[in-house]
């Protein structure tokens, strides 16, 4: 268990900086295999070199200037309580949540408390290898959307990393990995949280969730006629929003822990940066 927050040195804020809410996504699904197989409590709590996936993340958050306020949404908030990182009790911008079963359904509740201050960015727990300058980027590239959504080209990252595993989303102009990061920037988003929640076993289907705004617009993504831009430009509409990629230079944000072979290139990156050979 962590003992200590581990912040890195505080930069000193962008001028006249937003102030945002950050929402970590630290839910699990029942038996999670990597949590099985690393002997944790839950998927958020396996250890990546040394530490904890949740603090990890929720450190590099608090430590960015940007963030006000930090809300862990879990189904079981207790056992993050009892074996989670013990800084984070202590800390007055964090407040742990008991989340829904349904991600959208979850973030939705909170984007509409009157007491949440948008704009709103939600990542996860299993985001082991976020970095200040991936959230820099990627809140700077959402300006002028009302919804922004971190993605990785697929050239970039197998350039990086050629033996990670991914999910490719493939448009007219490349293929593309989520990167666990969106910015919410307007509350007149439950319309598109409510469709996000009808559609969220499809989440990863890029042609199963197009088909949920038409013919159209499933049969350009189908033939790989339409970029991913446009594709969002168009999806939006339907909402009455903004919704815009922002495709992130940083080949490590698209890389989650999300099994075993994940864990075991995380580590090795993380040593690399600490300046440990692999």
């Amino acid at each position: 268990m962590d003992q200590t927050l581990g912040f890195a040195r505080r930069r000193s804020p962008p001028s006249n900086p937003e102030p945002w809410t950050a929402v970590l996504l630290a839910g699990e699904r029942p038996g999670d295999p990597l949590a099985k197989a690393c002997h944790a409590p839950c998927k958020a709590l396996v250890q990546v070199d040394g530490r904890p996936m949740l603090g990890r993340v929720a450190a590099t958050l608090l430590d960015n200037p940007r963030f006000e306020r930090l809300i862990i949404l879990s189904q079981h908030p207790e056992t993050l309580e009892h074996d989670g990182p013990s800084w984070l009790a202590a800390e007055p911008r964090v407040s742990l949540q008991r989340s829904s079963d349904g991600i959208s359904d979850s973030v939705r509740r909170v984007v509409e408390d009157p007491g949440t201050k948008c704009p709103v960015l939600v990542t996860t727990a299993d985001h082991a290898l976020l970095t200040d300058a991936m959230l820099d980027e990627f809140v700077d590239g959402s300006d002028g959307a009302d919804v922004g959504i971190g993605v990785v080209e697929r050239a970039r990252l197998m350039q990086a990393y050629p033996e990670s595993h991914r999910t490719w989303l493939k448009f007219s102009d490349g293929g593309f990995t989520g990167a666990n990061l969106f910015a919410l920037r307007s509350r007149g988003i439950s319309g598109l949280l409510g469709f996000w929640a009808r559609a969220e076993h499809n989440r990863k289907d890029t042609l199963k969730l197009f088909w949920q705004f038409g013919p159209r617009l499933f049969a350009r993504a189908l033939t790989r006629t339409i970029s991913l831009p446009r594709a969002l430009e168009r999806a939006g509409r339907s909402f009455g929003l903004r919704i815009k990629p922002v495709k992130l230079s940083i080949a490590e944000a698209g890389i989650d822990v999300d099994k075993p072979e994940d864990l075991a290139l995380a580590e090795r990156i993380l040593r690399r940066r600490r300046g440990i050979a692999a």
